[in-house]
């Protein structure tokens, strides 16, 4: 339920009352255009009023001064790129992405029971052991490529197109073509080549580039989406970039983030860019996310309340469990924001072990928003374990292509993915 949700039943009351009594003839304008001109103020005033001190004083949004906040940390783990192994880290990586989005993808959002009951109807298992067999609107189609049957089991012949996945091979272009001194001017002027579309965040930061805002604003003009969830569905990139160093991939996800996002938006981002690099070096999730919590500040909202679902996990009985204790937690928060959703992604890698199936089944089963939190785990987890320890049935239906929507930029190959990618690490620790 939203904080104020008894305003958002007074508005849609109101709006029920100006229908009735204009097709009962009455005259109803006047009272419309007084209430149309206070909210607009009210929008305006909520615009400009300030962030509590506790965010000025220890949520900024320059790059130096989230560092200057930080805890004491590792920054890098090696010294130099490991090779040894790396090509099947970064497919289990890639891959484990893939794989979790696909699967949360036909339920995204979806609440648990409803994901229950088609799951009863189907026969299968639930937390779900693989992909959905069916869905009650399989001809829907996803961004304006990929019909709902495709993310199905059975109907798969490809990584079916979804923003999680796309972003991450829009960062490696990024990195391909500007190399690892890109800017955020340079992320803005490659969303207006590669990008017909996106939501929330991103398409307020989108419109504002195409009206000549500089990328440096564009995330803070109008946005009040800034917190939600999708510079974080953008981290991978540059923890695949930056594998072993935390530290630097956390700097890359800020020049990435910072195009549309603030404060915990940004720091999703580098917390899960830092946590993803550390996979890369660390044995299991719980290390990989103590060395994330080391590039974003000790006391932003983002870290205590990671560390909350660290404390709490030992303690929970279940992944249900885990889901009440986020809904206790952040109870009026959307179900897209950046907060509660990372505690589900922790609970999801803490529960799951190191166990592909049962970090991606259960992260899925907690919902909001699971296939974002579900691509996190599993690209996560595929960087510890590898694609060598990923089952088969996973990866296998995709047949070594991937859709995205991207203008002239379609289709790719698993396999080129996770050769550009190290080719790019190489690069990054090369500079």
């Amino acid at each position: 339920m939203p904080y104020f949700d008894n305003l958002r039943g007074l508005l849609d009351d109101a709006l029920l009352w100006a229908d009735l009594r204009h097709e009962q003839g009455g005259d109803v304008q006047e009272i419309l255009k007084r209430l149309r001109e206070d909210i607009a103020r009210a929008r305006q005033n909520l615009r400009k009023t300030a962030p509590g001190t506790a965010v000025r004083r220890h949520e900024p949004n320059a790059l130096a001064r989230i560092r200057a906040l930080r805890p004491d940390g590792p920054r890098r783990l090696w010294s130099q790129l490991e090779t040894a192994g790396l090509e099947d880290k970064l497919r289990g990586a890639w891959l484990g992405r893939a794989i979790g989005c696909t699967l949360g993808a036909p339920v995204e959002n979806w609440p648990i029971v409803d994901m229950e009951q088609i799951a009863k109807q189907t026969g299968m298992p639930f937390p779900p052991e693989d992909y959905w067999p069916d869905h009650p609107r399989s001809d829907d189609v996803r961004y304006g490529k990929s019909r709902m049957a495709e993310y199905l089991k059975g109907g798969m012949s490809c990584v079916p197109v979804d923003d999680d996945v796309t972003y991450t091979l829009l960062g490696l272009l990024i990195l391909e073509e500007y190399g690892p001194d890109f800017t955020t001017d340079d992320v803005g002027r490659a969303w207006i080549q590669y990008l017909p579309m996106a939501c929330t965040a991103e398409d307020v930061a989108l419109r504002n580039l195409k009206k000549g805002v500089p990328a440096s604003k564009a995330g803070a003009k109008d946005n009040p989406f800034q917190e939600w969830i999708g510079a974080d569905i953008r981290s991978d990139p540059w923890g695949y970039a930056a594998p072993g160093w935390p530290e630097k991939a956390a700097e890359f996800a800020w020049r990435d983030a910072y195009l549309s996002h603030r404060h915990n938006g940004i720091y999703g981002a580098m917390f899960f860019a830092a946590t993803i690099a550390a996979a890369f070096a660390e044995d299991t999730p719980g290390g990989a996310i103590a060395v994330g919590l080391t590039e974003i500040p000790e006391n932003c909202r983002l870290a205590h309340d990671i560390h909350w679902a660290i404390d709490v996990a030992p303690s929970l009985k279940d992944w249900r469990s885990a889901r009440e204790a986020v809904d206790e937690r952040f109870r009026g928060m959307h179900a897209v924001h950046t907060n509660n959703n990372a505690c589900l992604t922790v609970f999801g890698l803490l529960l799951g072990g190191m166990d592909f199936t049962k970090t991606i089944g259960i992260t899925v089963a907690m919902g909001l928003d699971n296939d974002c939190t579900a691509a996190t785990a599993g690209s996560i987890l595929g960087a510890i374990i590898g694609a060598k320890n990923i089952p088969a049935h996973w990866w296998k239906p995709f047949r070594n292509r991937t859709r995205t929507y991207m203008n002239g930029q379609e289709w790719f190959r698993n396999s080129d993915i996770v050769r550009r990618f190290k080719a790019v690490s190489k690069k990054v620790w090369a500079s």
